[in-house]
């Protein structure tokens, strides 16, 4: 008896490889997504015979119309309002096993993939994350494979100069955040304080769109003051702060009924809390729907 079942489609099989690929390159869920669209156009329209590896041509795909979307994307940042942080993404706690991308999603990595230049990103993102041979890079960039040898090692020193040092314990983390919640919730200056490291940093992203400040805050009363505030202003009420495994880490989700409006990554240092990031763009928050992957 003959079996009709159709074979998978292999961009469907590896749709989840390809998204964290765009995703990593562009730092941008809605950027990520519209990438992931033009691979499956031209991969509809590719003559598929001619396709000895489904998986690298689609990866190499993807790869080279982030790298175009990226290029373009500079000077669209350099004038962006107040600091840039990539968007967040909620993900399970399993997240190696549900987006192939474990804690190298992470939002300090991904804050350290921005100073990269866009063929060095890409370069290492292959390489370092996704285990890419230096042939295979070469195969898919389309340059010499002694040119990305040398581009690999600038790009892993780069990063590796620049990525924080922190505390990666996992219960830690989690109870961090839930002190972290539970005094911001109740307006507790002195308890956000004492969760707070003594040279904190904290980046928040608005995008000119609502209240962030406009500079990154330095400063343990500065950074603790200023969070409180943004709580306490009428268009934060009924905004509940609950805590999410947002880019492969713990973080700190809020939301107003259902709907996110916002999401905190943070660094832990000692048991505190050093860098807070805070991603308040509305533009910027689809990635904190849990139906996205």
């Amino acid at each position: 008896m003959t079996d009709t079942t159709p074979e998978p489609d292999p961009y469907l099989e590896h749709r989840r490889l390809l998204f964290a690929t765009a995703y990593q390159m562009l730092g941008s869920v809605a950027d990520a997504e519209d990438v992931l669209q033009d691979a499956w156009l031209a991969w509809n329209s590719a003559d598929r015979s001619a396709v000895r590896n489904p998986r690298a041509y689609l990866v190499r795909t993807v790869t080279n119309l982030a790298l175009n979307r990226l290029t373009s994307a500079r000077a669209t940042r350099e004038a962006y309002v107040g600091p840039w942080l990539p968007e967040p993404l909620l993900t399970s706690p399993d997240a190696a096993q549900e987006t192939e991308v474990a804690d190298t999603v992470s939002t300090a990595l991904m804050v350290v993939l921005e100073t990269l230049g866009p063929t060095e990103r890409a370069v290492f993102l292959l390489r370092e994350v996704f285990g890419y041979s230096h042939a295979e890079i070469a195969g898919i960039l389309e340059r010499p494979e002694s040119t990305v040898r040398q581009i690999a090692h600038r790009a892993r020193e780069h990063v590796q100069a620049r990525r924080p040092r922190f505390d990666a314990d996992p219960a830690q983390r989690e109870k961090v955040a839930a002190r972290f919640i539970a005094a911001c919730s109740g307006g507790d200056l002195n308890a956000v304080m004492e969760v707070l490291a003594p040279d904190v940093t904290l980046w928040s992203d608005g995008g000119g769109k609502v209240t962030a400040a406009r500079r990154p805050l330095h400063g343990l009363d500065h950074v603790a003051r200023w969070m409180l505030g943004v709580l306490a202003k009428p268009q934060s009420a009924g905004v509940a702060l609950r805590p999410a495994t947002i880019n492969g880490e713990t973080g700190v989700l809020f939301a107003l009924g259902d709907t996110p409006v916002g999401a905190v990554t943070f660094d832990l240092v000692d048991g505190r809390i050093q860098n807070l990031r805070m991603q308040l763009n509305p533009d910027k928050l689809r990635g904190l729907r849990p139906d996205l992957l």
